[in-house]
């Protein structure tokens, strides 16, 4: 309970105290782009190539972990953006937001934390592949889906392109594939530059938090959606359900990389999807009161899931697919 709270509460904080700040201090919302600018390209992918580079490169080729938790993300995923279809009459870009919701677990802020301390060092290798691949599989997704959602006249050969050029930009994918490339060859950063990525890491959650915070505050708050509770359920129950399952079907990796696949898909919605709908200018006010709504049910649900996994209340695999 401790461990789940003092991570959870200052994640929910942090994004108060930038609400009572945007509602104490009017100044006007274009004072944010700087601050969303250094979230998205200078910040976040610093946290990125940090936590995938201090994961050791031989233990990053377990393609049959990689395939059970990227599929338990996926199908979340494709039935969230199911949900979002039906619940927005055929908008593709609102609904990719809210794919985003239902299957982007808070990996990044919260995911290492809580894994290491319920399972011990040996969740270090199975939390970064799913980082890695997680997040290879949402950065792929939203750029072409934003695309096929857009009201531009490309072609289809235009259109291909650009996805393409829009996945292989993107500062996260960007930074993910550069750590993987520096963990190949044995790489590190000379210690000034390693230093300032060092600061740069620090700075990427605690501001995002206050950058959402401010920005729920400017906005008109439109209360919670007739989606919402659908993709909150999800993210927070079917997500570690299907990654039980899934990964017990694949096969037997033992106890930790297991609970650990299972952990890290019941973490609530990572605040990347703020930052991707602050991006595309799409389902924004939404999006917040997910992160919001997501992170407070979290700390029931995440705790009752620690509270099994300490106690060893049921088996790391599901029974039914493995007796």
């Amino acid at each position: 309970m401790q461990q789940v709270l003092s991570l959870a509460l200052p994640f929910f904080g942090l994004i108060l105290l930038g609400f009572l700040c945007g509602k104490l201090v009017r100044y006007p919302e274009a004072g944010l782009q700087w601050m969303n600018f250094f979230i998205v390209y200078i910040a976040l992918p610093c946290l990125f190539f940090k936590l995938v580079l201090a994961a050791p490169f031989e233990q990053l080729s377990n393609w049959r972990f990689v395939i059970a938790t990227t599929a338990a993300t996926g199908l979340m995923f494709l039935l969230a953006f199911t949900v979002g279809m039906v619940a927005t009459k055929g908008n593709i870009r609102a609904s990719a937001v809210q794919a985003v919701a239902g299957a982007y677990a808070n990996i990044g802020y919260m995911g290492p934390g809580l894994t290491l301390a319920a399972l011990g060092s040996n969740a270090v290798v199975p939390t970064a592949l799913i980082f890695v691949f997680d997040n290879m599989l949402h950065f792929s997704a939203i750029p072409f889906l934003m695309a096929l959602g857009s009201k531009s006249s490309l072609n289809f050969g235009e259109t291909v392109l650009y996805v393409v050029k829009r996945v292989a930009t993107h500062p996260f994918n960007i930074s993910i594939a550069a750590a993987v490339l520096a963990a190949s060859v044995g790489f590190q950063p000379p210690q000034a530059v390693d230093t300032i990525m060092i600061y740069l890491k620090n700075a990427a959650a605690p501001c995002a938090l206050f950058t959402l915070g401010v920005t729920v505050a400017l906005r008109p708050f439109q209360g919670s959606s007739l989606e919402l509770p659908w993709l909150l359920a999800i993210k927070l129950l079917l997500h570690p359900l299907a990654a039980w399952i899934i990964v017990s079907a694949v096969g037997d990796f033992g106890r930790e990389w297991t609970l650990t696949a299972v952990l890290m898909a019941a973490l609530p919605p990572a605040l990347n999807v703020f930052v991707i709908a602050n991006q595309y200018q799409v389902y924004v006010e939404r999006a917040s009161s997910a992160i919001l709504a997501g992170t407070a049910l979290s700390v029931f649900t995440v705790t009752g899931l620690l509270y099994l996994i300490a106690e060893n209340v049921v088996p790391y695999r599901f029974p039914f697919i493995w007796p």
